[in-house]
């Protein structure tokens, strides 16, 4: 498996420890978008795209996610105690929509893209930097793209440390 793209997008500063978005591409043929780069407490880690997960209203049949206290729909309280725990005894309230099945897989991908998110700090840090519009920012157009007018201030700083053959790192689950 030859990855062939890799794309970062920089989150602007804030106080969450989202870093990054990344998008990746193997072999020209197979592409996974929305892939978190996160600053973990030891270490900075990748984290595949997942989606929340949902029940139905006992009502109104409506979807709503687990840790919702009513129905988004009718209104309806919601039972309290609808989340399950992971084999860790963790609330289980994400699922993945695409994951490494093995430690070899996500050492790989992670290694691309951290490597690829480096150089993008370092580029954020030039004068003139523009970020990269990534193709599925569907919901801007180019009149609507939002251009940081400070390149270095504007994008989160992040401590130099090991990214690659980190014990924290090689199969570091998600965290929410």
């Amino acid at each position: 498996m030859v990855v062939t793209e890799v794309k970062v997008k920089l989150v602007p500063r804030t106080d969450d420890k989202l870093l990054a978005f990344a998008c990746i591409t193997f072999e020209q043929s197979f592409v996974i978008r929305d892939i978190k780069i996160i600053q973990g407490t030891r270490d900075i880690f990748v984290a595949m795209p997942s989606r929340k997960i949902t029940d139905r209203c006992v009502k109104c049949s409506s979807k709503n996610h687990l840790q919702a206290l009513y129905c988004n729909q009718c209104g309806t309280k919601l039972q309290s105690k609808r989340v399950r725990a992971d084999e860790r005894g963790r609330a289980k309230l994400h699922a993945d929509i695409a994951h490494p099945i093995n430690v070899r897989c996500r050492k790989h991908i992670q290694e691309a893209i951290l490597k690829e998110f480096k150089a993008e700090l370092t580029r954020s840090r030039a004068p003139g930097y523009v970020p990269p519009v990534f193709e599925d920012d569907y919901d801007a157009g180019p009149e609507d793209v939002d251009i940081p007018s400070t390149p270095v201030g504007g994008m989160r700083a992040v401590e130099e440390g090991p990214l690659e053959d980190s014990p924290a790192s090689s199969d570091k689950p998600k965290s929410s």
